[in-house]
């Protein structure tokens, strides 16, 4: 009787380490790491994390184990006298979005690193050291420079009295601390110590070390220096298009649908990127019932047409080839509050909800409207993206978190009814567009729908601001409408241009925020 031969087991796959950038797509798993690390109280958000890449992606570091994230590392480029004098933590990350990244400094800054507990045999955090002394060479820069963490200082606090006799000490090898020591036995020098640089560091009592290394490759030659200012997220050129939308009556979704298939048709034509439509747009469809209706009630029958909105204009921007903001919409949302969301539907086929944060009085006591919580930029083909509704752009902390998180172009769709509310809106975007070096779109309603509530009368001049600098338009205005007029507009927004004049333009409003002297931070925990 013969016997069939042993099948011998399958040769296990080796084990795969691979160092990268990071991108937008790892910012979930990156967040999972930091709270894996310190806890879900101080772990990093989305929305630093989202700010870190977007401002210098080149500087930014994933390690990948079995396509596992289990290390990151954060850097930016920082001027000397910056990098090397005393700051916190809070300062010179701008609260730890990396949004004093410049292009034009001399030294590269070691924000971060950390290590998944469960795989700290591999040598990841030498790694990454090594990944920044790769780059901080290919960029030409002086060195590197950053804090370290000096955990055993509190311990030893009222034995050495002072944190710097405690680097001291460890330096000249009579002590060992579990991550200095690490760093000086990787050719970092010790150039000091930095008090008050993380109060929440409880274990280093707050003090860090002041390390750099210097870049043995360095050349003081400007021609020789490669520099890199460019960010490889965002596509160069970006055409956008503003709807200023006519209100009239329909008879049904299939009509208002028609109307919407319009303007996208007609943007796509002259390949826009992004399509943009108004604030409450859709209220256009409170005319099917052609009845007067009281507001809690509109506002409830209009909240029906939620699931066919965003398949209408997910539908849309797939078939067009066309990112659609898609205005704002009445949403019940699960536990029978009612919110103004902005439905932005991709054209990759992802469909993406931004709730208006500040609501207006009208809306409050006509429709019984509440804000919502969070405000986190979208990652579009094109860069990362901020929504703020009407009313949300009269509020510049919105705008600056947006923009910290690394969005460039602020889409705001409107409604207002007078000359005077539009105005609001216009020049607070415009001031946003000036004190965030950024662009700003701008969509209204025109027309007005009978019988409809809180929706009788609308003044709208859609537009397209820029900042006020030499680069951009006359006067911060890249595309104008004529008002109270059914119409649509185009700009190409030049993101090279926006990179420049925050680098080098004749102000420079982002860089030269004081950091010392006063910090926005946005309080509610991103989802």
């Amino acid at each position: 009787m013969q016997t069939k031969p042993k099948r011998e087991p399958k040769a296990q796959q080796p084990s795969r380490i691979l160092v990268r950038n990071a991108l937008p797509t790892d910012i979930e798993a990156i967040v999972a790491l930091s709270a894996r690390v310190y806890g879900d109280e101080w772990c990093y958000r989305p929305s630093m994390i989202s700010g870190q890449i977007t401002a210098f992606t080149e500087g930014q570091f994933v390690l990948i184990y079995d396509d596992k994230v289990v290390g990151y590392c954060a850097t930016f480029i920082i001027e000397e006298s910056i990098g090397l004098g005393p700051h916190t933590w809070r300062a010179i990350t701008g609260s730890g979005y990396a949004s004093r990244h410049d292009p034009k400094g001399d030294w590269l800054y070691g924000m971060e690193i950390f290590v998944d507990p469960e795989y700290r045999g591999l040598r990841i955090g030498r790694r990454l050291y090594d990944q920044r002394k790769i780059l901080c060479r290919a960029l030409g820069l002086k060195g590197i420079v950053f804090a370290g963490r000096i955990p055993g200082f509190a311990k030893r606090q009222k034995q050495y009295g002072s944190a710097l006799e405690y680097v001291k000490a460890v330096a000249e090898s009579r002590i060992r601390d579990a991550t200095l020591s690490f760093q000086l036995r990787n050719s970092f020098e010790l150039v000091g110590v930095l008090p008050d640089y993380l109060p929440s560091d409880v274990e280093s009592a707050g003090n860090a070390a002041h390390l750099i290394w210097r870049n043995p490759a360095y050349a003081d030659n400007s021609s020789i220096r490669k520099t890199n200012s460019q960010n490889t997220l965002f596509k160069r050129n970006v055409r956008v298009a503003t709807v200023q939308y006519g209100q009239r009556r329909v008879k049904h979704f299939e009509e208002f649908a028609a109307q919407v298939e319009f303007f996208v048709d007609v943007a796509a034509d002259y390949r826009a990127d992004f399509v943009l439509f108004p604030e409450f747009f859709t209220l256009q469809l409170l005319s099917i019932a052609n009845e007067p209706l009281a507001p809690a009630d509109a506002i409830g029958t209009l909240t029906q047409y939620t699931a066919e909105l965003k398949s209408l204009l997910s539908r849309l921007a797939m078939r067009y080839n066309i990112n659609i903001v898609g205005g704002s919409h009445p949403t019940k949302m699960a536990d029978g509050d009612i919110h103004n969301v902005c439905y932005v539907c991709l054209r990759d086929g992802s469909i993406h909800a931004r709730e208006k944060i500040h609501i207006t009085p009208s809306e409050r006591r006509w429709w019984g409207i509440k804000g919502g919580e969070s405000a986190d930029v979208i990652h579009t083909d094109c860069g990362p993206i901020g929504i703020t509704i009407c009313y949300d752009s009269e509020f510049p902390e919105l705008a600056r978190h947006l923009i910290d998180q690394g969005a460039m172009i602020l889409f705001v769709p409107f409604c207002t009814d007078v000359r005077e509310g539009y105005l609001r809106v216009r020049y607070s975007c415009a001031a946003r567009a000036i004190e965030n070096q950024c662009y700003m779109v701008l969509s209204g309603n025109v027309g007005n729908i009978p019988g409809v509530h809180n929706f009788d009368i609308q003044y709208a001049q859609s537009c397209i601001l820029t900042p006020c600098d030499v680069p951009f338009a006359r006067d911060g205005v890249a595309a104008d409408t004529t008002a109270n007029t059914e119409m649509i507009a185009f700009a190409d927004l030049q993101i090279d241009k926006l990179i420049e004049a925050r680098n080098d333009g004749s102000v420079l409003n982002l860089r030269d925020r004081r950091f010392d002297l006063y910090q926005s931070s946005w309080t509610h925990r991103d989802k």
